[in-house]
């Protein structure tokens, strides 16, 4: 563990998939073609808090859903990268457009598409029910399967590892 903590004090952008990741991977179309999604509200707070004290979180997916626009707007999530099959352009373009190195990323993912982006980044995390061969090349693995708190999990461990926990929850006990 301590290595996954000395790994994640150095992370100032954190770059999650959205399918199986904030999600539990489920997509349910109605007849109309509308696609819906459900993702879980602690996951977004911990996101949000997460933004606040100075990581900067990043979306890339290979799926295109207006539901994922809307979702990750309201969480004043500025970097999405939609419809992306191969997601190793966007996360260089992404790189480079912040100015960061490798080692100041982290990436969370679930499937072996993820693999690309996941064995570049200073911290590869994996959700609980990813795939076996995402997990073998992930630095760590939340608790929780993806869409079910993993997003959360994720944000308070770098928070912890970065010393800013404490300080998001004391904003709530004032």
């Amino acid at each position: 563990m301590q290595d996954i903590h000395e790994k994640a004090l150095q992370i100032k952008m954190v770059i999650f998939d959205v399918d199986g990741v904030l999600t539990d991977g489920s997509l349910f179309l109605g007849d109309d073609g509308q696609e819906y999604k459900a993702f879980h509200s602690k996951d977004g707070h911990g996101m949000v808090t997460l933004q606040k004290h100075g990581v900067t979180i990043g979306i890339i997916t290979g799926r295109t859903s207006q539901v994922v626009k809307k979702r990750m707007e309201s969480l004043g999530i500025q970097h999405v990268y939609q419809g992306q099959k191969d997601k190793l352009p966007a996360y260089e373009q992404l790189k480079q457009e912040l100015e960061l190195s490798d080692e100041q990323i982290a990436y969370v993912g679930d499937d072996v598409v993820d693999l690309p982006v996941m064995t570049r980044v200073g911290l590869a995390i994996a959700v609980q029910d990813a795939h076996s061969l995402t997990k073998e090349h992930a630095h760590w693995i939340t608790p929780s399967n993806g869409g079910r708190g993993a997003a959360r999990e994720v944000c308070e461990m770098l928070l912890q590892a970065q010393g800013t926990l404490q300080q998001a929850f004391d904003y709530y006990l004032a």
